[in-house]
């Protein structure tokens, strides 16, 4: 136990936090994906009794799943029924929420299967954690999804926006509503986690998915990258190392219950900057593109605060976004003929 809660603690988490989940059967949807994958090998890696895993491998992989004797795999969907009384047969203590259907783009191309499965997904998933009595539910809302294009930045957690552009933001919007419902009349422990623009390894790259992965994937082929907008754009890159600390301390704090709280670092990172770094590590030549920014995509610049979370989580995000970067080459190079068999452009 001594070297996992120092690993735990070299990444500012207290030891405290890491030893309320010993003994803990822990639920996480869409456990296959990038968030999900590395939240579930923090998970196994501490005193754990059992991890449940539920995902459809719709947008994830199942290479991608920690392998560890703790941990069991329910391939399905939250919206099947038969899949969640499984799942919830193992009477879970703990619930993380991340299955969802990502993201903007997609939902605009999808609107009626991101309301499915974002809205009714997520209702089916807080009706079996109410009957089941669970301890605490945390749920993945988005950062980019609660806050408008009329939203004051940094973006505190009580600047909410109605005015949305994409049906993602309508049913992650959609999904905090159902968590506070719950939390109103059933008293369910909920936690609303507004995570900023998650990168790391685990993140395969694909038609819907984030810029980070995508631009990996180009640039390691010898592609140019195609910037949407002039580059001058900015994003909360969030490690999605700093994002389990988060999530880990969610399911520990009490003041965190029945709060929706951001979880990103506090710090810009234009998209230019970024574009060449990549281009830099992967030793590309290709260079950038640029292209018309997409119709929905009304927010150039996004800026979390994260004081809530330093003051309820004694969260204090810590990897250098640089050094990121190269945690996600290194796992590219590694993971390398499996996200080409993924053919996730196809």
């Amino acid at each position: 136990m001594a070297n996992k809660v120092i690993n735990g603690e070299r990444f500012g988490m207290a030891k405290k936090v890491l030893e309320a989940f010993s003994e803990k059967t822990v639920l996480v949807t869409g456990g296959a994906g990038a968030i999900g994958s590395n939240l579930v090998k923090t998970l196994s890696n501490l005193e754990t009794k059992k991890i449940i895993i539920i995902d459809d491998l719709s947008s994830s992989y199942e290479w991608n799943i920690p392998l560890s004797p703790k941990v069991d795999f329910i391939k399905g969907s939250i919206l099947d029924e038969e899949k969640l009384r499984l799942a919830f047969r193992e009477k879970p203590q703990i619930v993380y929420h991340l299955a969802a259907h990502f993201a903007n783009q997609n939902s605009v191309d999808n609107p009626e299967t991101d309301l499915m499965i974002n809205g009714m997904g997520t209702l089916k998933v807080l009706e079996h954690a109410h009957l089941e009595g669970v301890e605490r539910f945390i749920y993945a809302s988005s950062g980019c999804g609660m806050y408008g294009a009329d939203s004051r930045m940094p973006f505190k957690e009580h600047d909410v926006s109605m005015n949305l552009y994409t049906p993602y933001q309508v049913t992650k919007t959609l999904g905090e509503l159902y968590t506070n419902y719950y939390h109103n009349l059933y008293d369910l422990p909920i936690v609303n986690a507004r995570l900023f623009n998650m990168y790391g390894p685990g993140e395969v790259p694909g038609k819907y998915r984030n810029v980070i992965p995508n631009f990996f994937y180009w640039s390691l082929n010898k592609q140019p990258l195609p910037i949407t907008g002039t580059g001058e754009e900015t994003r909360d890159f969030t490690y999605v190392g700093d994002l389990v600390n988060g999530l880990l301390a969610m399911a520990y704090y009490e003041d965190a219950v029945g709060e929706s709280i951001n979880i990103g670092t506090g710090k810009e990172i234009r998209i230019r900057d970024l574009a060449e770094w990549i281009i830099e590590l992967t030793g590309n030549d290709a260079g950038i593109v640029f292209k018309e920014r997409r119709d929905w995509d009304k927010k150039p610049r996004l800026l979390s605060s994260t004081e809530k979370a330093r003051k309820i989580l004694g969260y204090e995000p810590s990897m250098d976004f640089r050094e990121g970067l190269k945690q996600v080459h290194s796992w590219f190079m590694a993971n390398w003929q499996h996200i080409k068999d993924s053919k996730a452009f196809v």
